[in-house]
């Protein structure tokens, strides 16, 4: 089994160690430098429509490219009295999104109390399942469960076939994706009607920008549907961060100094414009509030003022906050910008 950073005592486990690379980089101006020629410096959020949640380190799988360095060796993980504050932040204003994320989220001993309190109080939640987690003995009822409750299931499939999928994702990860696929289709996912949404992410499987989405949405569904009979709604392209583990696949195969050039050269002024981070607040397993899952995963929480805990959430505070930028930030904002839903522009 594959370990995480942390498991080989890797230095880049270090948050302050990945941002001295990002931040010595010597082929890409300062991030804050182009949004400032941009006019969009400092950069400041616009409201919070998703509250966005990390349940915890804790994954089924140990994917390359993974920003958290997930895996089964992690323990970070929600607690009950985290979740909690969560809710009663949620309770207390109208965020209308919920969205879960991890490691593999749904592994968290609280994440279907998350669900029914969510949904209890009519906010649209998204689960970050990464499908094989559906078919661990333990979570034989999960899929059922998520029907059962209209949870939007946002998974990750970066290729329709199978050996670019595993070299990213481990050995075996297709075909258990596609299992778990099928499983989710005859509950009712990735059907036009139904009300039950199965959105894919793609995200390339070396050190280069997606292509297109909306063509590259219209090949898989195309290929997906001819080769395995699966369907979904949506596929959504997305930019791979230059952080964890990511970033230690960049620096040993000497991609690191030209993916960085590559993502500045694509800086798109529009895509900056319309980052996640200025609608999203992210919550960590602790509670520690940040801009984004990204920031969360370099210890950057927010900053100016900003409450740096749920148990202090304070909208009027929150809403207008500035957002912390580092040279990471490039990956949201290269060519037609990145988000958790995809393509900004």
């Amino acid at each position: 089994m594959a370990l995480t950073l942390l498991g080989r005592s890797n230095p880049l486990a270090s948050s302050t160690e990945q941002l001295r690379i990002l931040g010595q980089s010597a082929s890409s101006p300062p991030f804050d430098l182009r949004l400032d020629q941009a006019g969009l410096f400092p950069l400041q959020a616009t409201g919070i429509s998703v509250l966005q949640i990390n349940v915890g380190k804790l994954c089924n799988q140990t994917c390359r490219h993974c920003h958290v360095d997930a895996g089964p060796d992690r323990i970070e993980s929600l607690s009950r009295e985290t979740a909690e504050q969560c809710i009663a932040a949620l309770a207390a204003t109208d965020i209308p999104t919920v969205d879960l994320t991890g490691g593999a989220p749904e592994l968290n001993p609280n994440f279907r109390w998350l669900v029914e309190q969510a949904r209890h109080l009519n906010r649209h939640v998204l689960d970050r399942c990464n499908l094989t987690v559906l078919l661990v003995p333990s979570q034989q009822e999960l899929a059922g469960f998520l029907a059962a409750h209209q949870v939007e299931i946002v998974a990750s499939l970066p290729y329709y076939r199978a050996s670019q999928t595993d070299a990213q994702r481990g050995d075996g990860v297709f075909d258990k994706s596609i299992e778990a696929i099928r499983i989710l289709n005859r509950l009712g996912y990735g059907q036009d009607g139904s009300g039950l949404a199965l959105n894919l992410v793609y995200n390339p499987v070396g050190a280069f920008l997606p292509p297109k989405q909306e063509p590259t949405e219209a090949l898989f569904k195309r290929e997906l549907s001819t080769r395995f009979g699966i369907m979904f709604n949506r596929l959504y392209t997305i930019t791979n961060m230059p952080i964890s583990r990511f970033l230690e696949f960049l620096i040993e195969s000497g991609n690191y100094d030209g993916y960085m050039e590559r993502l500045a050269n694509a800086f798109n002024p529009a895509a900056a414009a319309g980052v996640m981070c200025r609608s999203t607040l992210s919550v960590g397993w602790d509670g520690t509030l940040y801009d984004c899952d990204f920031n969360q995963m370099l210890d950057l929480p927010v900053d100016h003022g900003a409450p740096l805990h749920i148990r202090d959430f304070d909208p009027a505070r929150l809403h207008r906050r500035r957002i912390v930028t580092k040279n990471h930030c490039y990956g949201c904002t290269a060519g037609s910008g990145s988000s958790c839903v995809g393509a900004v522009t």
